[in-house]
């Protein structure tokens, strides 16, 4: 079940017109790591980080780390990986969007 947080963002970037995305996407096999969003073709990644202000597990020190590693993995296999909180598409989804859907559309010449 998708949280608020993930409904929000999916509802925007429909808003938006972006290109399809594959939600929990796993990306690595033997850490069954999964994405929140992604366009595998163009190895573009959303990560919704939640409970920034509420101590949630991003922000909590093994969660943190955790994500880094997971992030440094997703990086280091070529993925764009960015990073949106609540606050972002809340105050501006439109300059915090964009820029995802211009580097899918710089590495997939097929989607305009």
């Amino acid at each position: 079940m998708a949280s608020d947080l993930e409904a929000t963002f999916a509802t925007l970037w429909r808003q938006l017109d972006g290109p399809e995305l594959v939600p929990e996407y796993r990306f690595h096999a033997a850490r069954k790591w999964r994405l929140d969003f992604a366009h595998p073709a163009t190895l573009v990644a959303v990560e919704l980080e939640g409970g920034i202000h509420t101590n949630g597990r991003h922000v909590r020190a093994q969660g943190f780390r955790d994500d880094c590693e997971k992030y440094n993995a997703a990086t280091a296999d070529g993925w764009a990986v960015f990073r949106l909180t609540a606050d972002m598409l809340r105050d501006d989804p439109i300059r915090n969007l964009t820029p995802i859907m211009d580097v899918i559309r710089y590495r997939d010449e097929d989607w305009q």
